[in-house]
């Protein structure tokens, strides 16, 4: 199962999928995001997350940004839990983003810790908590500090975590003894999710309940089966998928994500090679990388 009730709560784990926006012509691509979704759910990915970085969420209009949460959750239509990007460094447009996906259906929404203003531990607190109050909506938060140039401290997300509706974290700050703190000293239940492919198997070994996958976008049924082998206390599978996995997660982060998990989908045939400024086509060599990746898989020939 991917999402389970507890005491009303939800709770999500397994892999998740931080979708990708596909473009054509400069606007959302209806037909190739319903194939993308498609090829997501067939393949077991446990949950869908649009509108977030993966998804080019930064260069959105804010008509854009809900007319993609609505697609999604209507084309998903249920099947699986639908997680919404709603995250902003302004607190006032992150209520307004939440409250949209709350009113269009999300199961959830996440939230980026605000960039570029830099806040104290306070101010990340009370950036929170003031959503928790605004919104019914169970909240994930996301620590990302590569992306934010802050990092939310364990002694923080502990605290947030005693909201109700503050239901877990994507935590990316690639430090195992920060997603062991904040294990350690938040509430019972609260979730902890891998934001960062490379380290989810050992987050995983550690009490995590599953990731918000770049990879998942290109390898779905894969991540899903190294998140369910651990979930299943089959760790000797997990570890095999996990070395399987490795190479495409360096190859996803050869440039700047989404650059070459926008282009591999396109390479696939599944999406036009699309980006919105200032993101670019890879070029050179780390375009022949990936190409390499891709048929060392068997994924293009």
């Amino acid at each position: 199962m991917s999402i389970v009730n507890l005491k009303g709560v939800k709770v999500l784990q397994g892999s998740m999928t931080a979708i990708i926006t596909p473009f054509r012509s400069g606007r959302i691509d209806e037909k190739a995001l319903r194939g993308l979704l498609e090829f997501q759910i067939k393949n077991g990915t446990n949950a869908i997350v649009p509108c977030g970085t993966t998804g080019e969420s930064a260069t959105l209009s804010y008509e854009e940004h809900d007319r993609l949460i609505g697609l999604v959750i209507d084309i998903v239509n249920g099947r699986v839990p639908v997680i919404a990007g709603t995250g902003s460094n302004s607190t006032a447009e992150t209520i307004m983003f939440t409250r949209h996906a709350a009113k269009a259906g999300a199961d959830a929404a996440l939230l980026i810790s605000p960039y570029y203003n830099k806040p104290t531990q306070e101010g990340l607190y009370l950036h929170y908590r003031a959503v928790a109050e605004a919104v019914d909506i169970p909240l994930i938060l996301y620590n990302v500090p590569g992306r934010t140039s802050i990092n939310m401290l364990p002694e923080t997300v502990a605290r947030l975590s005693e909201f109700k509706n503050i239901i877990g974290i994507k935590e990316a700050s690639g430090s195992l003894k920060q997603v062991s703190d904040i294990i350690e000293m938040s509430r019972k239940g609260f979730v902890v999710l891998s934001g960062d492919d490379f380290v989810t198997l050992p987050m995983l070994a550690i009490g995590a309940r599953g990731a918000i996958s770049v990879t998942s976008n290109i390898m779905p049924r894969a991540m899903s089966r190294m998140c369910s082998a651990s979930l299943n206390g089959d760790m000797k599978s997990a570890v095999m998928m996990h070395y399987k996995l490795q190479p495409m997660h360096r190859a996803m982060f050869l440039e700047t994500n989404p650059i070459p998990v926008k282009t591999a989908l396109s390479m696939m045939g599944m999406i036009r090679e699309e980006f919105r400024l200032p993101l670019v086509r890879m070029k050179g060599r780390n375009r022949a990388a990936l190409k390499k990746t891709l048929e060392g898989y068997g994924i293009i020939s």
